[in-house]
């Protein structure tokens, strides 16, 4: 197990005056720090602009997951869409793949 001591601390948020959130503080693990130094390198970025921007990416692809998710259940619930037994679904999938394989 990796100590807190071991791990690189990068601040996200910029300091703009008084305010609830100051910085956040990331824990990487040294193989995950060095990489994102060197994707920094390469880039010519620095690593807080990366990993903002990969978090930011992380919290949009969540939300979009959410909302379908929502929409999905709601299709089902309100019997928009029937529900599918987990061993019928890989039953129907792998038909699909014989049937587009021929």
């Amino acid at each position: 197990m990796t100590s807190w001591k071991d791990c690189v601390c990068l601040t996200l948020t910029a300091y703009c005056g008084p305010s609830k959130l100051i910085c956040v503080v990331v824990h990487l693990k040294p193989e995950t720090e060095s990489r994102l130094n060197e994707l920094a390198a390469a880039t010519g970025r620095a690593p807080d602009d990366l990993v903002e921007d990969a978090m930011a990416g992380y919290l949009a692809e969540l939300a979009q997951l959410r909302t379908t998710l929502d929409r999905r259940y709601d299709e089902i619930t309100s019997g928009q869409t029937k529900a599918v037994e987990g061993e019928e679904a890989f039953r129907l999938l792998r038909d699909k793949g014989k049937d587009r394989r021929r």
